[in-house]
């Protein structure tokens, strides 16, 4: 197994996030990645590495992002300093956003003032942006690049172990700590790497909802997620089961929402349910944004998941048979996010 390491992911480090309306430190740290690294030197499993500096990383992110989000992207930093000196010590969050209700606001003028802007590609005020935050996610998406490669190429698992996490970042918007939408990447790669059918099965306990998007109307990338019920976990505004996708990707987008508090059991036939669409599907590949988050001791999700059940997941992936892509996303239980990814790399096998 290849795991492509992100080197630069600790240029971005939030200061605070807003969450449930009040100001706390983020959830989403530098220190998760580190425990995973730290639980590989206990117990390795497969080789870490750099991706390689020759990727078509520009290309890879143009097919899933649109070009004027990107742009915004890569000048956001030295356009929040610009707007004051003073922000140079402080992280940019968003405070207003156009809704996108008829005639509620117009979105087709693209405004001038960078706090207007950053509130139009981003969908929540949780996701910190920092000096080095652009820098990161770029390196985190040519991770989930080298990875879609090396399963190309013959490896039948590769993850992308990187930060800030993806899966709720969509074509133009940023959220839910995510900017570039690594699955996506990596997706797409597998597709582009001459793959007819790719498949995405999303256990963290968030809705992916940025992937969802970005593949809601093909039928080519199936999207399978088990998450919280979007009516009182977030994201909120997306992961219903009734979300099936639309035109040519009718019938193939897969919701598979629990209540919170819900524990193993219930978790675990849940599984199968999706391991079974996957396996319907017929893909050449499968991509797994591999949240931690369904711990019974994470401090922002509500499922019940004990470590030892991180081993069984993994033995159930791997009995799909299908070269994998794992792309590493949310876990904010930190001390144990290192052991429960282990886990589930072991059970790989």
């Amino acid at each position: 197994m290849q795991i492509f390491h992100n080197a630069h992911h600790a240029q971005h480090a939030g200061r605070q996030e807003m969450y449930r309306g009040r100001l706390v430190a983020c959830h989403e740290v530098p220190q998760r990645l580190q425990h995973v690294l730290d639980e590989l030197a206990r117990r390795p499993v497969g080789h870490v590495t750099q991706p390689p500096a020759d990727l078509p990383l520009d290309v890879a992110l143009r097919q899933v992002h649109s070009a004027d989000y990107l742009a915004f992207l890569a000048n956001a930093w030295d356009d929040w300093v610009a707007l004051d000196p003073a922000n140079a010590a402080l992280d940019a969050l968003p405070s207003v956003w156009p809704l996108a209700a008829r005639h509620a606001f117009r979105t087709d003028t693209p405004p001038l003032n960078f706090a207007a802007r950053l509130g139009q590609y981003a969908f929540d005020s949780g996701t910190p942006l920092m000096a080095g935050s652009w820098a990161a996610a770029q390196a985190g998406a040519a991770c989930a690049l080298a990875a879609a490669q090396a399963v190309l190429a013959g490896e039948r698992f590769a993850m992308a172990l990187t930060r800030p996490p993806g899966h709720h970042a969509g074509p133009n918007y940023m959220g839910g700590y995510c900017f570039i939408n690594n699955a996506a990447v990596a997706a797409q790669a597998l597709r582009g790497g001459g793959l007819p059918r790719v498949a995405v099965l999303d256990i963290d306990y968030h809705h992916g909802n940025g992937t969802q998007t970005i593949f809601y109307e093909r039928r080519d990338v199936l999207t399978v997620s088990i998450h919280g019920d979007p009516r009182t976990e977030y994201p909120f505004f997306l992961g219903h089961a009734d979300e099936r996708g639309a035109g040519p990707g009718d019938g193939f987008n897969l919701n598979l929402p629990l209540p919170r508090g819900s524990g193993f059991d219930v978790w675990w036939a849940t599984l199968q349910v999706a391991l079974q669409a996957v396996s319907d599907f017929a893909p050449q590949a499968l991509v797994v944004p591999l949240g931690l988050d369904t711990f019974e001791g994470d401090p922002i999700s509500g499922f019940k998941l004990q470590s030892a059940h991180y081993l069984q997941i993994g033995q159930a992936i791997a009995q799909l048979g299908l070269p994998t892509v794992l792309t590493f996303e949310g876990g904010y239980a930190v001390a144990e996010v290192g052991m429960n990814t282990v886990n589930v790399l072991e059970g790989l096998g």
